[in-house]
């Protein structure tokens, strides 16, 4: 499903946001959180703080939110999961579902290690992190349950699927971060993905 086009002051304010993003990942980065301020940032993105303000509540979420349409986004996404055929797997539609946002993570690989590595060493980036995703878990389990025809607060199905396809996407990003983003990001949650549809069978296929 294409994009909707999107107006000059929009694409302005998507531009902006991102300018703020990656110029706060990259002073992280380098620097570490508590030797950077907003002033920093807005500095070097070339706005004023009271700008920053407009976009960010604090560096804390610059560093994190990588995009300003995240709920748009997300609704992108779950339209995609919807839309596609019934003979496609309920796990496989989500995760084909979430790969065209997942890719920038290979596109724009030094901003996403910078990225990782602030989350990693920063505990509150951390909690951050996992905040920002709260307001996403509810409308994409009722989309499975919707898909699946189940009633999410009856069935443990949904709720479980994107359980464990989020903690997929969490263990991808760390290989992927750990080999220094020199593996295919994407490649790699297909691969999660094979191994969760065969069961998770252990490695080298030895049994019990």
């Amino acid at each position: 499903m294409p994009e909707p086009v999107k107006g000059l002051r929009e694409r302005k304010r998507l531009e902006t946001h991102r300018a703020l993003a990656t110029t706060a990942v990259r002073l992280v980065a380098e620097r570490g959180l508590d030797q950077v301020t907003v002033e920093d940032i807005s500095a070097a993105a070339g706005v004023s703080p009271r700008t920053f303000f407009n976009y960010f509540a604090s560096k804390e979420d610059a560093v994190v939110i990588a995009h300003a349409d995240s709920a748009e986004r997300t609704q992108r996404t779950i339209d995609k999961f919807l839309a596609a055929p019934k003979e496609v797997s309920t796990p496989r539609a989500f995760v084909d579902a979430v790969k065209e946002d997942f890719a920038q993570v290979d596109e724009n690989r030094e901003e996403w290690l910078g990225r990782m590595k602030a989350i990693q060493e920063n505990a509150t980036l951390h909690s951050r992190a996992v905040a920002m995703n709260h307001d996403t878990i509810a409308p994409m389990i009722e989309a499975i349950a919707r898909r699946t025809g189940v009633d999410p607060k009856a069935e443990l199905y949904p709720a479980l699927l994107l359980s464990t396809l989020g903690g997929a996407v969490n263990a991808v990003l760390m290989l992927w971060y750990q080999h220094d983003g020199r593996v295919s990001a994407i490649d790699l949650l297909d691969d999660a993905v094979e191994l969760l549809l065969a069961g998770l069978p252990e490695p080298g296929g030895r049994a019990r």
